[in-house]
């Protein structure tokens, strides 16, 4: 293939890189092994070039959603000796306000990325290409080479479970953001009283540390007692890090608390609520340095805040 040819086939790949990010980054979880699956798709497509491609907006998506299905197996054979609660890597909007460009296609939540890892990979394919960027079953099909009734049939299930796991509900962003502060100033601040208001009772902690950071669990830890202990034990003088800056960033689209130890991030941590919205029903807490290489600080704007 000319020089020439493989230019034009990047321009065209460039164009549509933010999509096909949104859909890789919804399928697996991990914003690496989704920039390797871009890596893959741009390969497979200036080797193929733009000759006689009618749909190339198409055609690449196929390309990366089939890559990206090739790259759960990598991703799962790496789960299995992985230490602790795995959580997915979080999107941070910069300081500045300017968001990834992934957050500026469809935005999911922590929370529902963790109910997507309960699907198969092609349940999870299916509802990311169907219920978040709207393709029809028929385009679908057409993608990941199976039947409009198989497709049909994936998005049933995949349906069934997330909305069995997670209740049709986004709280307003006023009250998120409320939730998130209040939560946060009792967490940081050591108010055992405030916490255990703020908390429901069955509320479940995730802490993903990667078997490098504190908080360490190698569950999940339910119900409100727990939760505060676990949550005390991060934050409380001597048996945690001191010396934490606290910034309010935009995570995967919702209002969220990322922590900084000098200018490294320390931990990024997400709340979900109630379906009243008054009470946190899940915290989110990543700390393995690892999933945070992406998240930066902006001095500049943390001044003007």
């Amino acid at each position: 293939m000319s020089e020439s040819s493989v230019d034009e086939a990047t321009d065209v790949f460039i164009g549509h890189r933010e999509l096909l990010f949104g859909l890789v980054y919804n399928m697996l979880g991990s914003v690496a092994d989704t920039e390797d699956v871009l890596q893959e798709t741009w390969l497979s497509w200036t080797g193929r070039g733009t000759a006689g491609i009618d749909n190339p907006r198409a055609y690449l998506v196929r390309i990366a959603v089939n890559h990206a299905l090739q790259r759960r197996g990598v991703i799962t054979r790496r789960r299995e000796t992985y230490v602790g609660p795995w959580l997915p890597e979080p999107l941070v909007a910069d300081g500045d306000g300017a968001e990834d460009p992934a957050l500026r296609t469809e935005s999911v939540s922590l929370a529902m990325l963790v109910v997507l890892e309960s699907l198969t990979p092609l349940e999870r394919a299916v509802f990311v290409l169907n219920e978040v960027f709207g393709y029809a079953h028929t385009e679908i099909a057409e993608i990941i080479d199976r039947t409009p009734a198989a497709v049909r049939q994936l998005a049933h299930r995949a349906r069934g479970h997330v909305h069995a796991r997670r209740p049709l509900y986004r709280a307003h962003p006023r009250v998120r953001r409320e939730a998130t502060e209040r939560f946060v100033r009792a967490a940081l601040g050591g108010d055992i009283a405030e916490l255990m208001e703020i908390l429901a009772p069955d509320v479940t902690v995730w802490t993903d540390g990667g078997g490098r950071r504190k908080p360490a669990g190698l569950k999940p830890v339910h119900g409100r007692d727990k939760a505060v202990r676990l949550i005390n034990s991060f934050t409380t003088r001597g048996r945690g890090p001191t010396d934490l800056d606290l910034r309010y960033r935009r995570v995967n689209g919702d209002d969220a608390a990322v922590l900084f130890q000098g200018d490294s991030p320390y931990a990024v941590m997400v709340m979900d609520l109630t379906p009243d919205g008054d009470r946190v029903s899940d915290v989110y807490i990543v700390t393995n340095p690892d999933k945070l290489t992406h998240v930066r600080r902006d001095e500049k704007a943390e001044e003007a805040e």
